[in-house]
């Protein structure tokens, strides 16, 4: 299967709306703060670090330049084009293969590993933002790039996080000013149980190596002037 035609719209609809400047959305953190973070929790478990990297939902590129600084070979999937507008406009010199891709849809999985192989994978907050019929066949696809060797880390929002968006979006003068397109455009984050995601991996085959939990940090800033965090989850997954 593939994702739903609404949710495909509704992420164009966002990117295509979405100012250029790093940080001008929502989740889009220096990657000091983000995968720079995350990197050092995921290198102990690569079983093999010279497999090239997929950054799996990578919008505008942000991350995935990062990741393009430290490996060989980095690819930026991504369900949007105009997402991968963003990032290529970000990436003059070309240091990232940017791609259209599908991961809920099988055979498009399956024909990304049969031209990269085994891949590591970088999944940062895709889960939570995808239609629930769609969250299986998505780690099904994300277990068909890893294949025998990868590993993937995967990034969601925790349980708790629904109360503090939900908090937001109610606040007296409306959700913040970055947070306010994802409701507008109908891709509001959902709620996926923090037990769910374990059985996500463990039904695509996958075995959950290592986690731990960690604020998933926004752009956008508190009535106090501080950053506002999201309760989020982090998961090394691969074949046991």
């Amino acid at each position: 299967m593939s994702v739903t035609t609404r949710y495909r719209e509704a992420w164009e609809g966002f990117w295509r709306e979405a100012p250029d400047d790093q940080g001008a959305v929502f989740w889009d953190a220096e990657p000091a703060l983000t995968i720079g973070v995350h990197l050092p929790l995921f290198e102990p478990h690569l079983a093999a670090p010279g497999l090239p990297f997929v950054d799996l939902g990578c919008g505008n590129g942000t991350q995935t330049r990062y990741l393009a600084d430290r490996y060989p070979r980095v690819v930026g999937v991504d369900l949007s084009a105009a997402a991968l507008d963003h990032a290529r406009q970000a990436d003059p010199a070309g240091q990232v293969a940017y791609r259209l891709f599908d991961a809920a849809e099988k055979s498009e999985a399956e024909r990304l590993h049969a031209e990269l192989g085994d891949v590591n994978v970088y999944m940062r907050g895709v889960l939570h933002q995808c239609e629930t019929d769609d969250r299986q066949p998505l780690v099904d696809g994300l277990a068909a790039l890893v294949g025998e060797r990868g590993r993937a880390f995967l990034v969601e929002l925790a349980e708790a996080a629904g109360a503090v968006l939900r908090g937001l979006a109610q606040g007296p003068g409306g959700p913040p000013a970055k947070l306010a397109p994802v409701f507008r455009h109908g891709i509001a984050p959902g709620e996926v149980a923090d037990a769910a995601v374990p059985e996500y991996l463990r039904v695509a085959g996958l075995a959950v190596l290592a986690s731990g939990e960690l604020p998933l940090v926004t752009t956008e800033f508190g009535d106090d002037g501080r950053r506002i965090e999201l309760p989020s989850k982090w998961l090394v997954a691969g074949r046991s």
